[in-house]
């Protein structure tokens, strides 16, 4: 345990092709990592000599009045790590936080199963860059300018705060629990390295195997995977540590996000907060389906088991390709906040629920925008493969508005505003600007931020940001609601995942 504390930090997400696919194992999503990080401090708690407590304190100071308190206990029968919110000690006394609560219960469990289960109290602070949420009361240059501060005051209580789509939950999950294996596990099970997050001492399996592309090929894609079997069961060739760090990490980040949302969701969020961008296919929901609750008899056995992957009978098949992600240089990817937002949830369910109603259908539009999608990974591919000083983007723009058509075609049959027309007249606005290559509403679409290719010079994001400016929406009698603005936020794509981080550069917060 390291007593001036340790950071770890994770980066937000856009699913930039495969939204609503994503959720069938039948297809795969392209989700790029984000450079906006979700960051987690955590340090121990002081306490009176002789004096014993079983207390973390969770802060995130950027918001008001954000401040939890929480006991722990051992549950029995090997039940794992129970924690409970202490309402009439925190600030936020009305309101659960479930994915820190979560996450606290799913780390501290997983570590009682490697280490004495008697845990040190400790305080966490939790900080979200800037971009996390909107900020309707700052021009939108200033708030997005790089000369802001990477954190501030958002002078709301969390509950009031706008999101902006990027990926908070998975990111502040995949945080917390790294930094809590990182503080409370020795070195000798888990190192901290500024370059790569984690590597815990073990020879668990990486899930990650390189592909060459985007398109499914599933020949090569069995030769892969038999050939890192038979490495690990000679013993010879093993993983390195710090993949199988990730793999585990990316276990139990997945099975705390589930349970936090309670329901599993397709988990692309929490892959790039592990490993940054990459190619993502599901795993199966069965992975987790007999896991139980947190206190439940032996449930630190079999969460031990799902994090380590040693039941041979639910495996984890998911499939991320790290090695098939790039983004050609010259370009680079820009977010757009709209400052509205979406239900997720309710959306996916009238989505799922239009598939019932219309498989023959909805299969067959699925297989035409997963072959777009593949067109749209296999294009960035081999731009960014390419040594041509100057690059033509004209089939990069064809494929993502084809890409588009297919989604706008989805949003009218099903009814679900994937590409609602506020999103779609924003989005063929900016396609029209010189150096923008063309864009997407990512995910399961709404009114969350939309994403751009955009060649990567000045000129470019200064016209985008005096547009969005002045950009404004109203619905008059129509669909959605009235935007009065968009804004550029300050963030890009990003390739690493879950990294370590210095505690100096948050003094003026802890």
């Amino acid at each position: 345990m390291n007593p001036s504390g340790t950071a770890v930090s994770a980066p937000g997400k856009v699913l930039l092709a495969g939204g609503y696919l994503v959720l069938d194992r039948e297809y795969s999503g392209l989700v790029f990592g984000l450079s906006a990080r979700i960051h987690v401090h955590v340090k121990p708690l002081p306490t009176s000599s002789g004096v014993t407590i079983s207390e973390i304190i969770v802060r995130s100071p950027q918001f008001i009045d954000a401040e939890w308190r929480y006991g722990y206990r051992l549950a029995d029968n090997n039940g794992g790590i129970e924690v409970t919110q202490l309402k009439d000690l925190s600030t936020s006394s009305l309101s659960r936080n479930p994915f820190v609560e979560t996450a606290l219960g799913y780390a501290l469990s997983y570590i009682t199963t490697i280490i004495s289960p008697n845990i040190e109290p400790s305080v966490i602070t939790i900080l979200a860059d800037r971009d996390y949420y909107s900020q309707p009361d700052q021009p939108p240059q200033q708030a997005s300018a790089p000369s802001q501060p990477q954190f501030i005051d958002f002078q709301v209580p969390l509950h009031e705060a706008h999101k902006t789509g990027l990926g908070s939950s998975a990111a502040l999950v995949t945080a917390l629990c790294a930094s809590l294996l990182t503080h409370y596990l020795p070195n000798d099970v888990v190192t901290l390295s500024m370059a790569s997050a984690k590597a815990f001492a073990s020879s668990s399996e990486s899930v990650v195997r390189p592909k060459r592309s985007f398109e499914s090929d599933k020949k090569s894609d069995k030769k892969a995977r038999l050939s890192l079997e038979s490495k690990a069961s000679d013993g010879s060739n093993r993983q390195s540590s710090t993949d199988s760090g990730k793999a585990r990490l990316h276990n139990l980040a997945q099975a705390a996000h589930c349970a936090a949302q309670g329901k599993v969701g397709s988990g692309f969020d929490v892959a790039a907060a592990v490993y940054g961008s990459c190619i993502y296919k599901r795993f199966s929901p069965s992975v987790l389906e007999e896991l139980g609750l947190v206190g439940s008899p032996g449930f630190a056995r079999r969460l031990k088991n799902v994090v380590e992957d040693t039941n041979p009978a639910k495996r984890w098949d998911v499939q991320i390709f790290k090695s098939a992600v790039s983004v050609p240089r010259g370009l680079r990817l820009v977010m757009c906040d709209v400052d509205c937002g979406s239900q997720t949830v309710g959306m996916v369910k009238q989505m799922l629920a239009w598939r019932r109603r219309k498989p023959a259908y909805v299969n067959n539009l699925w297989a035409h925008l997963q072959r777009r999608n593949e067109e749209f990974g296999s294009t960035l591919t081999k731009l960014a493969r390419s040594h041509y000083p100057n690059q033509n983007y004209e089939t990069l723009a064809y494929t993502i508005s084809a890409i588009r058509s297919l989604v706008r075609e989805m949003t009218a049959m099903s009814g679900v505003p994937v590409e609602p027309p506020a999103q779609a007249l924003l989005l063929s606005y900016c396609s029209s600007l010189t150096g923008v290559v063309g864009g997407v509403v990512p995910g399961a679409g709404g009114y969350d931020a939309i994403a751009l290719l955009v060649e990567d010079r000045d000129d470019v994001m200064r016209r985008l940001h005096e547009v969005l400016s002045r950009w404004g929406y109203d619905p008059d009698g129509g669909e959605g609601p009235t935007i009065g603005r968009a804004r550029v936020l300050g963030v890009r794509e990003e390739m690493e995942g879950v990294k370590a981080e210095s505690s100096h550069q948050y003094s003026a917060w802890l």
